[in-house]
């Protein structure tokens, strides 16, 4: 079967957070070298929704993740990983026909990460393209019952069956008064293959990823995107131009987070990371401890102290994970998220 949905290894936690897209294969090349042809790689499990999914579930929250695998040992290891974590999987879909994704990510000698293409494409595409609504129309809305926000980003609209499966469960989402969380997540290699330099959007990409952004409660970009996307980078502007008036936080790597919650504004200087093996997947820890803190709030901050709070969480979780490879394997805990903060704090 094309459609089948994964029953081994599930777990059936309620959610509080449904992540839906892409779970994929990061393979890292050495320092400096080419993970194409350069040895040795490094293979670790990745893609935004699925490593925001498994960082929530690592901060003690329930989490579930729908998306698409193929019948291959990645699909098995995510199983795996999905399972050890807790992470819901009534919405994982396995596609015998379409294997899953390796992305090629190249890392500089500081460990900074940029993106080289894919390997693997058996001549149907990959498996996460390929994701199904008719699988998750049964699924979907048993996860939603119980979920409080709903995490997107732009990948799933480069295709039309991703496409489709995505907009419906914004829909859907929307109609249950779930929050809508988007990371943008621009990758211009999953709308054009042969494009391995990270450029901006083109008109077609523009119109399809616009309407989403307008049915946002809380909207996280890096500073390029938010160029991109917008044409400024401060996040009032960008928060006073979308009709639900979102959160938006904008990161720019090693320089300070600026960010709108709540209708409270500031800047936070980032924290250094304890050290710096991989900065993948630093950007979705920062997404994951951001959704913790709003699940614990209940509610927007209810002043400057506490929303900053909110940023400072998130910027920990976010240098933490700089200290290892990969995007999941570091991820920190709640308990090392508050001591590292104390550290930095001096308390």
């Amino acid at each position: 079967m094309t459609n089948t949905l994964i029953n081994q290894f599930e777990s059936l936690q309620p959610p509080q957070v449904i992540c839906i897209g892409e779970a994929l294969l990061d393979r890292l090349g050495p320092l400096g070298g080419d993970p194409l042809l350069d040895k040795p790689v490094e293979d670790r499990l990745g893609g935004a929704p699925a490593n925001v999914a498994c960082g929530l579930a690592k901060l003690g929250n329930k989490a579930a993740f729908c998306g698409r695998l193929g019948a291959d040992l990645i699909g098995t290891n995510f199983q795996n990983l999905f399972n050890s974590r807790g992470v819901n999987l009534q919405g994982l879909q396995i596609d015998e026909h379409r294997p899953s994704r390796i992305v090629l990510v190249h890392r500089d000698q500081a460990g900074e990460r940029s993106f080289q293409g894919f390997v693997g494409d058996l001549g149907k595409g990959f498996a996460d393209q390929a994701m199904s609504l008719t699988d998750l129309l049964t699924e979907f809305p048993k996860l939603a019952s119980t979920a409080t926000w709903l995490l997107v980003g732009s990948i799933p609209l480069a295709t039309k069956s991703s496409q489709e499966a995505l907009i419906w469960s914004i829909e859907k989402a929307l109609e249950l008064d779930i929050k809508l969380a988007i990371d943008i997540n621009w990758r211009s290699s999953f709308w054009d293959p042969k494009n391995i330099t990270e450029t901006g959007p083109n008109k077609i990409a523009l119109a399809k990823i616009a309407p989403i952004l307008e049915k946002s409660d809380l909207l996280k970009l890096a500073n390029e995107e938010a160029i991109w996307f917008f044409n400024n980078n401060d996040p009032s502007m960008i928060s006073s131009s979308l009709p639900k008036k979102p959160d938006v936080l904008i990161t720019d790597g090693s320089r300070p987070v600026r960010w709108c919650i709540g209708g409270f504004c500031g800047e936070l200087e980032v924290f250094a990371p304890p050290s710096v093996v991989d900065t993948t997947g630093a950007g979705d820890a920062f997404t994951a401890g951001l959704l913790n803190q709003f699940l614990k709030l209940s509610a927007k901050p209810q002043d400057q102290k506490q929303a900053e709070q909110v940023v400072r969480f998130a910027a920990a979780c976010g240098a933490l994970v700089c200290g290892g490879a990969g995007s999941i394997d570091p991820q920190p805990t709640y308990d090392e998220v508050i001591s590292f903060l104390l550290e930095v704090s001096g308390g």
